[in-house]
């Protein structure tokens, strides 16, 4: 268990084979939006609101670790949230997510 963890809150937001494989889901964990991102068994969580433009990055297409936004082609670094190029210069959040059976938990509770 990593330090921190016991505090965490996790949400169940979905079932593992919901994210279609390379790509994104939006879902909301409580009246948070979040972008689901599956490369196999891994699945990395963000604010599904781009930094740039306010809109859902979950419609955005995933590639080379990064979820590009629709809108204006900003890209979003899955595991930091950066930005990898303009025009959005602001991360995202990110957030933990864990992997209970099938089972995809997000928790939007920052590690202390």
């Amino acid at each position: 268990m990593r330090s921190g963890e016991r505090l965490m809150s996790y949400e169940k937001v979905c079932a593992l084979e919901d994210i279609p494989d390379g790509g994104a889901l939006g879902v909301e964990v409580g009246e948070t939006p979040v972008a689901l991102v599956r490369k196999g068994r891994e699945v990395f969580a963000l604010h599904d609101v781009c930094s740039h433009a306010e809109v859902k990055l979950s419609e955005g297409e995933v590639y080379d670790g990064t979820l590009e936004c629709w809108l204006h082609g900003s890209c979003f670094d899955v595991r930091s949230g950066k930005p990898t190029g303009p025009p959005a210069t602001k991360p995202v959040n990110v957030y933990t997510v864990k992997i209970d059976g099938d089972d995809v938990l997000v928790s939007l509770s920052k590690e202390s």
